[in-house]
């Protein structure tokens, strides 16, 4: 079983990489084009909301609902009852999509209010805002659907596919930035429209692999259907339970919309930063178990259900731990690189890097929220991660209050990043209380040989990062040369660091205890 889910998750990884990398490279477009100024703000905010509710319906509460009653079909029905009941999930979560969509555009006015009160309702960002989110919304029911495509072919091990899918996204909006948008009155509008195109595009593409495994829908509307029904019925608690971290995301976008201009720019980049190792490895690993844990619950497998969870806790640690170091440590310099051309200026880089570091503290919670929530759903247990989300999002609201003031919108971040923590706790408590999981042998010199080793990661990298005002005042070449540096000796200096205390990758990746004893 091992091999088979570090085979699936290499290929999920790897297909992501491709696609992060297409991302940096639309984010350093995007900063060198338009900056963390005032028109970009109105634009996170109106690719956030659609792009929060893409994860918040169609990769957080539809999948998490919908795979494991595919699973249940694809093991214990005929594949005619299997393709009835796709044709009619389909055609009833796209009208409901539409649905919502013309909603979205009919009162995008009012949403854009609701999720970023601190524009003024007269002022130019707020208008701006506006006319971007009726661009964008209907990403929401593309990439919806897409997302509907790529569960069934994660379902049928076919993790490839929805993996590369995103690459489309950013393919298209770096070609709106340097094409379209220079060709417009308002040169941020192109952007917009590069996010609708891809929407149509991601879609497409996974056309020809559903018809490959002769599943290909043909959308009919049914409510009454007992897959749909039992899917639908899933779906309302799991809007807040698997997708928390999204929610507070969200509410940075609104209290940093409060803050000065630039502030909700720069909670942007840090966050894509964030989401390079969360989106590569965290969202890879609970993709593929998700599947796996579904078939164990369907088999009764108790004992396989809870090794797959030990399994994938352990291999998020494994890299959520060193990530977090890392943009920890080197908050600036990775910005400073990345990012500082044309519009972005060394002064966005100072804040951003300030919000990065506070995001740092997150990167792993917020990886394994999306493990111990698949736990959850593949038992069809939606009620606890509810409850357990609301406690989060409560959390994170108070923690907002309490650190706003002194820390800006870095404060934002860290309260973000705490909520987390809180959040992965009580997902933690809970599934031990509920008898699903079942700790391995091992762990407690497992998370001493992590704690020793990224001690030492920490410390190299503070000590040779250096001041982040002599980042800004170098050339690209230089910034280049010694990012390089830094993030090859990480690499070197955390796997020696394994090795030394006595640990093997390979050991924890498939799944060898008795070498972690």
């Amino acid at each position: 079983m091992s091999k088979n889910l570090f085979k699936s998750t290499s290929i999920v990884a790897s297909m992501t990489l491709i696609s992060r990398i297409f991302g940096f490279v639309r984010d350093m477009v995007t900063a060198q084009l338009f900056g963390a100024a005032g028109a970009f703000d109105a634009f996170s905010v109106a690719f956030r909301i659609p792009n929060f509710m893409r994860r918040l319906f169609a990769e957080g509460s539809f999948s998490q609902a919908f795979v494991p009653v595919l699973s249940e079909y694809q093991k214990n029905k005929s594949r005619e009852e299997v393709h009835h009941f796709i044709n009619a999930m389909a055609g009833t979560l796209g009208f409901i999509l539409l649905c919502v969509t013309v909603m979205g555009v009919v009162f995008a006015p009012t949403i854009v209010a609701i999720f970023a009160p601190g524009f003024d309702t007269v002022g130019p960002r707020y208008n701006l805002a506006v006319t971007l989110l009726r661009i964008t919304f209907p990403y929401l029911m593309l990439i919806s659907l897409t997302a509907f495509s790529g569960a069934i072919l994660n379902t049928y091990s076919r993790f490839w596919v929805a993996a590369l899918t995103p690459v489309f996204l950013n393919i298209s909006m770096i070609s709106a930035a340097m094409w379209l948008a220079p060709q417009l009155a308002v040169p941020i509008i192109g952007l917009a429209w590069g996010v609708f195109i891809a929407g149509v595009a991601q879609l497409v593409f996974q056309w020809p692999f559903l018809r490959q495994l002769r599943l290909l829908p043909k959308p009919t509307i049914d409510f009454y259907d007992a897959g749909v029904r039992k899917v639908l019925k899933q779906m309302v608690p799991a809007l807040f339970g698997v997708s928390v971290s999204q929610l507070n995301l969200l509410l940075d976008t609104l209290f940093a919309s409060f803050l000065i201009v630039g502030s909700v720019s720069w909670l942007y980049y840090s966050d894509r930063l964030m989401e390079f190792p969360l989106g590569i490895f965290g969202v890879a690993i609970s993709t593929v178990i998700l599947p796996y844990l579904s078939r164990h619950h369907a088999s009764r497998s108790e004992e396989d259900f809870s090794m797959t969870l030990d399994w994938a806790l352990r291999c998020v640690l494994l890299v959520g731990v060193p990530s977090a170091v890392v943009f920890a440590m080197i908050s600036g310099p990775l910005l400073s690189t990345l990012f500082q051309h044309g519009r972005f200026d060394a002064h966005a880089v100072i804040m951003a890097s300030k919000s990065l570091s506070m995001f740092a503290v997150g990167i792993a919670p917020f990886m394994l929220i999306k493990i111990l929530t698949s736990g959850f759903y593949a038992k069809q247990d939606m009620r606890t991660p509810v409850r357990i989300g609301i406690l989060a999002m409560i959390s994170n609201m108070v923690f907002n209050f309490i650190l706003i003031w002194p820390l800006a919108h870095a404060g934002i971040a860290l309260a973000t990043s705490l909520a987390s923590l809180v959040n992965v706790g009580f997902l933690y408590y809970f599934l031990r209380k509920k008898a699903m999981y079942e700790p391995r042998a091992g762990w407690r010199f497992f998370v001493l040989r992590l704690v020793a080793t990224n001690s030492i990661l920490a410390i190299w990298l503070w000590f040779w990062a250096g001041d982040i005002a002599v980042w800004v005042t170098h050339d690209i070449g230089w910034r280049c040369m010694h990012l390089l540096f830094l993030l090859t000796s990480a690499v070197l200096i955390y796997l020696a660091g394994l090795g030394l205390t006595g640990m093997r990758v390979r050991d924890v990746l498939m799944v060898n205890v008795d070498a972690l004893v």
